[in-house]
């Protein structure tokens, strides 16, 4: 099973909030997921995150991935 940490979209038109949440990277973008670790809202100003680094440390040691704007997020959150 391929696992990633990637965002899931939440919020109305026009209006993005995201989740981030771990999985199977063969499920749609907002579908099933495994475990949500945390929250990107970029329509403030600046962009509040929120993330559970102590989840995302234990499931990068498992195997899984972050996609590439993930990884830009957590680099950003210092916690890669």
């Amino acid at each position: 099973m391929a696992v990633k940490i990637r965002l899931r979209r939440m919020g109305a038109k026009k209006a993005p909030f995201y989740r981030v949440v771990v999985a199977d990277s063969r499920y749609p973008r907002d579908g099933r997921f495994i475990e949500e670790i945390g929250t990107y809202d970029p329509t403030v100003n600046p962009s509040a995150v929120k993330i559970d680094a102590e989840k995302v440390n234990k499931w990068i040691a498992n195997g899984a991935q972050p996609t590439d704007t993930v990884k830009a997020l957590l680099k950003k959150e210092g916690i890669l």
